[in-house]
């Protein structure tokens, strides 16, 4: 495959359509190519219960894996 053959192809579709859903498609795309961050996908709530977690554990706020499942065994 000729990588800058493919490119002209992808470019000159991308120029000939006026679908905005093929347009929002190709952006999504490479933010998720160009994001090494995951917490980039994620709602502020989420990002908030992963620091809230974070914290619980730095404060040593844990419950190892046997405790935790004999409750509900």
């Amino acid at each position: 495959m000729n990588i800058q053959a493919e490119k002209i192809k992808l470019v000159k579709m991308l120029l000939n359509t006026n679908n905005p859903r093929i347009i929002q498609s190709i952006k999504q795309i490479f933010k998720k190519e160009t994001s090494s961050d995951f917490l980039d996908d994620l709602n502020s709530d989420q990002i908030a219960e992963i620091k809230k977690a974070s914290l619980e554990i730095k404060e040593g706020k844990t419950t190892d894996y046997e405790t935790f499942m004999n409750k509900y065994r």
